[in-house]
């Protein structure tokens, strides 16, 4: 397995690569790098169809702040085993054989190779699968979750068509079919007019040379299966027990110009569950850490504040 830095994306320094498998032999793609004097490691899951080379820059300040920084690609997507025939197509059969693969990186890297204490990261789906993770185990110290995925915008579909379209396709086999109203590519340099990621065309333009340089890394849209999976996840979390709050302190941060995910489904999942600090960066699109510079340095500040208690 390899990584691929670009010009324009240079990789953190001293960042090695590893071979993970999960407990069900599924192959991941992972990577860490460790500064001079750490003051512990932030574990960064990044969101779907994401890839390791997209966290580059926010890994290499991570890594001017003081830490060593552990990543990896989920099952299906960037550098890590695909699970269907159709290496393009988003696709899970469960989420909870994403949990599979944040067990691998905990034991095999995280504990392995990387110093404590150990710290979160997390972005959209990648926030959504630590909080999975959260709920009773003790395994991070401090997690901050960008623009977590809790709900969708259903745009005019009711939700309940779309959770009814989800159980039918996958019911009468199309579970690896993709969604209506997305492609089998991923995102693309002319796309970037009106796109729901990032208002900053340079790091738009960075990560599609990262997938120009390495398409085997890119993903195009979701599948019924994956999208049924994602909601039956949704439903475990909002069902949080009143009376337990996460196994670590834990920040939300929401994006708030977000059209990927539902902040009000955030703000439901915060008004049940004890125990989470919150914040709203307002001018921020859905990947707060693909954003312009500004937007960027008060995650990150916010970031540092909170793991640094």
């Amino acid at each position: 397995m390899q990584l691929f830095p670009t010009p324009e994306n240079k990789a953190p320094p001293g960042i090695r690569v590893v071979e993970l498998f999960a407990a069900d032999k599924v192959k991941l793609r992972a990577a860490f790098a460790v500064p001079k004097n750490p003051k512990g490691t932030v574990l960064l899951a990044n969101g779907r169809s994401e890839f390791i080379e997209r966290y580059f820059e926010t890994m290499n300040d991570l890594m001017k702040q003081g830490f060593a920084v552990a990543t990896f690609d989920w099952r299906g997507q960037g550098g890590s085993q695909r699970l269907i025939a159709d290496p393009k197509r988003g696709y899970v059969r469960s989420f909870a054989d994403y949990d599979l693969d944040i067990d691998a990186v905990y034991s095999r890297l995280l504990v392995a190779q990387c110093p404590k204490p150990f710290y979160g990261l997390g972005h959209s789906t990648g926030s959504h699968l630590m909080l999975r993770a959260l709920r009773g185990r003790k395994w991070l110290d401090r997690v901050v979750l960008s623009a977590p995925l809790m709900g969708f915008h259903y745009g005019s579909w009711p939700r309940w068509v779309a959770r009814g379209m989800a159980i039918g396709a996958t019911t009468f086999g199309m579970k690896t079919g993709i969604l209506p109203g997305y492609a089998n590519l991923p995102y693309k340099r002319e796309d970037f007019p009106n796109n729901p990621l990032t208002s900053d065309r340079r790091r738009w333009d960075r990560d599609i040379t990262s997938l120009e340089h390495a398409p085997q890394l890119a993903i195009g849209g979701p599948t019924f299966g994956w999208f049924r999976a994602a909601l039956n996840s949704m439903d475990e979390l909002q069902a949080w027990p009143e009376a337990q709050g996460p196994s670590c302190p834990t920040l939300i941060v929401m994006a708030g110009l977000d059209r990927v995910v539902n902040n009000d489904a955030t703000k439901m999942f915060l008004a049940r569950a004890p125990g989470f600090s919150s914040l709203t960066i307002a001018d921020s699109q859905h990947e707060i850490l693909n954003e312009k510079n500004a937007i960027r340095q008060r995650f990150l500040a916010a970031f540092n504040a909170f793991v640094t208690g």
